[in-house]
Protein backbone atom coordinates (compact mmCIF):
# COMPACT_ATOMS: atom_id res chain seq x y z
CA UNK A 1 0.00 0.00 0.00
CA UNK A 2 2.74 2.45 0.96
CA UNK A 3 4.77 1.49 -2.11
CA UNK A 4 1.77 2.16 -4.34
CA UNK A 5 1.24 5.56 -2.71
CA UNK A 6 4.92 6.44 -3.19
CA UNK A 7 4.78 5.35 -6.83
CA UNK A 8 1.71 7.54 -7.42
CA UNK A 9 3.44 10.46 -5.69
CA UNK A 10 6.55 10.01 -7.88
CA UNK A 11 4.44 9.89 -11.05
CA UNK A 12 2.61 13.07 -10.03
CA UNK A 13 5.84 14.87 -9.17
CA UNK A 14 7.42 13.90 -12.52
CA UNK A 15 4.26 15.00 -14.37
CA UNK A 16 4.36 18.33 -12.54
CA UNK A 17 8.05 18.79 -13.33
CA UNK A 18 7.43 17.96 -17.01
CA UNK A 19 4.59 20.49 -17.17
CA UNK A 20 6.81 23.10 -15.53
CA UNK A 21 9.54 22.51 -18.14
CA UNK A 22 7.28 22.77 -21.18
CA UNK A 23 8.16 25.53 -23.62
CA UNK A 24 5.65 27.81 -25.31
CA UNK A 25 6.70 28.71 -28.82
CA UNK A 26 5.07 30.80 -31.54
CA UNK A 27 3.66 28.60 -34.33
CA UNK A 28 1.75 29.38 -37.53
CA UNK A 29 -2.04 29.50 -37.12
CA UNK A 30 -2.38 29.06 -40.89
CA UNK A 31 -0.16 27.69 -43.66
CA UNK A 32 2.46 30.33 -44.53
CA UNK A 33 3.94 30.11 -48.03
CA UNK A 34 7.54 30.96 -49.02
CA UNK A 35 7.93 34.68 -49.65
CA UNK A 36 4.98 35.67 -47.44
CA UNK A 37 5.63 38.32 -44.80
CA UNK A 38 4.43 36.99 -41.43
CA UNK A 39 1.72 39.06 -39.74
CA UNK A 40 0.69 38.93 -36.09
CA UNK A 41 -2.69 37.33 -36.85
CA UNK A 42 -0.93 34.45 -38.66
CA UNK A 43 0.79 33.37 -35.43
CA UNK A 44 -0.41 31.65 -32.26
CA UNK A 45 1.42 29.91 -29.39
CA UNK A 46 1.63 26.25 -28.46
CA UNK A 47 3.23 24.36 -25.59
CA UNK A 48 5.89 21.76 -26.37
CA UNK A 49 7.60 19.22 -24.15
CA UNK A 50 11.37 19.88 -24.16
CA UNK A 51 12.17 16.32 -25.27
CA UNK A 52 9.99 16.75 -28.39
CA UNK A 53 11.96 19.77 -29.57
CA UNK A 54 15.33 18.02 -29.61
CA UNK A 55 18.46 20.06 -30.24
CA UNK A 56 17.13 22.14 -33.16
CA UNK A 57 16.93 25.91 -32.76
CA UNK A 58 13.42 27.30 -32.97
CA UNK A 59 12.10 30.85 -32.88
CA UNK A 60 11.09 31.46 -29.27
CA UNK A 61 9.27 34.80 -29.29
CA UNK A 62 6.50 36.31 -31.41
CA UNK A 63 8.33 39.67 -31.98
CA UNK A 64 11.26 37.76 -33.50
CA UNK A 65 8.86 36.22 -36.04
CA UNK A 66 6.36 38.94 -36.96
CA UNK A 67 7.47 41.10 -39.90
CA UNK A 68 9.92 38.51 -41.23
CA UNK A 69 9.49 36.52 -44.45
CA UNK A 70 9.07 32.74 -44.75
CA UNK A 71 11.86 31.01 -46.67
CA UNK A 72 9.84 27.79 -46.93
CA UNK A 73 6.31 26.57 -46.24
CA UNK A 74 5.45 26.82 -42.53
CA UNK A 75 2.71 24.46 -41.37
CA UNK A 76 0.10 25.27 -38.70
CA UNK A 77 0.99 24.16 -35.18
CA UNK A 78 4.61 23.28 -36.00
CA UNK A 79 7.60 25.02 -34.34
CA UNK A 80 9.50 27.32 -36.68
CA UNK A 81 13.26 26.73 -37.14
CA UNK A 82 15.37 29.89 -37.00
CA UNK A 83 16.62 29.30 -40.56
CA UNK A 84 13.04 29.11 -41.97
CA UNK A 85 12.55 32.90 -41.94
CA UNK A 86 14.55 35.90 -43.10
CA UNK A 87 14.22 39.65 -43.27
CA UNK A 88 11.91 40.78 -46.08
CA UNK A 89 13.61 41.71 -49.33
CA UNK A 90 14.11 45.36 -50.14
CA UNK A 91 15.16 44.30 -53.66
CA UNK A 92 13.87 41.37 -55.72
CA UNK A 93 15.97 39.48 -58.25
CA UNK A 94 15.49 40.91 -61.73
CA UNK A 95 14.20 44.27 -60.49
CA UNK A 96 15.57 47.47 -62.02
CA UNK A 97 17.25 49.36 -59.18
CA UNK A 98 18.88 52.75 -58.72
CA UNK A 99 22.64 52.35 -58.23
CA UNK A 100 24.56 55.07 -56.41
CA UNK A 101 28.34 55.47 -56.49
CA UNK A 102 29.82 58.05 -54.11
CA UNK A 103 33.49 58.97 -53.99
CA UNK A 104 35.20 62.14 -52.71
CA UNK A 105 32.02 64.20 -52.73
CA UNK A 106 31.10 63.07 -56.25
CA UNK A 107 27.84 61.14 -56.61
CA UNK A 108 26.96 59.13 -59.75
CA UNK A 109 23.52 57.62 -60.21
CA UNK A 110 22.73 54.91 -62.76
CA UNK A 111 20.39 51.96 -63.04
CA UNK A 112 20.97 48.24 -62.99
CA UNK A 113 19.27 44.87 -62.82
CA UNK A 114 19.52 43.04 -59.48
CA UNK A 115 21.02 39.58 -60.02
CA UNK A 116 19.88 38.39 -56.60
CA UNK A 117 17.22 39.32 -54.04
CA UNK A 118 18.36 40.96 -50.84
CA UNK A 119 17.24 42.53 -47.60
CA UNK A 120 18.56 45.89 -46.41
CA UNK A 121 22.27 45.54 -45.63
CA UNK A 122 22.86 42.60 -47.98
CA UNK A 123 25.70 42.70 -50.50
CA UNK A 124 24.31 41.74 -53.93
CA UNK A 125 25.52 41.72 -57.55
CA UNK A 126 23.87 44.15 -59.99
CA UNK A 127 24.30 44.32 -63.79
CA UNK A 128 24.66 47.90 -65.06
CA UNK A 129 21.92 48.29 -67.71
CA UNK A 130 24.06 50.66 -69.86
CA UNK A 131 27.41 48.81 -69.88
CA UNK A 132 26.53 45.24 -68.86
CA UNK A 133 29.26 45.34 -66.20
CA UNK A 134 28.45 43.46 -62.99
CA UNK A 135 29.06 45.46 -59.83
CA UNK A 136 28.46 44.66 -56.17
CA UNK A 137 26.61 46.92 -53.81
CA UNK A 138 24.84 47.07 -50.47
CA UNK A 139 21.04 47.15 -50.48
CA UNK A 140 19.71 50.26 -48.74
CA UNK A 141 16.40 50.28 -46.81
CA UNK A 142 14.77 52.31 -49.63
CA UNK A 143 15.73 49.68 -52.24
CA UNK A 144 18.62 51.55 -53.83
CA UNK A 145 22.06 49.97 -54.17
CA UNK A 146 25.15 51.73 -52.86
CA UNK A 147 28.34 50.54 -54.58
CA UNK A 148 30.99 49.37 -52.14
CA UNK A 149 34.22 49.91 -54.11
CA UNK A 150 33.50 52.75 -56.53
Amino acid sequence: MIARGLAALLVLSFAGAAAAEERRLPVPAVTIRPGEVIKDEMVTERAFAPNLLGVALFIETRPTLVGRMARRTLLPGQPIPTNAVEDPWAVARGAIVKVIVEDSGLSIVTYGSALQSGAAGALIPVRNTDTGVIIRGIVQPDGTIKVVDG
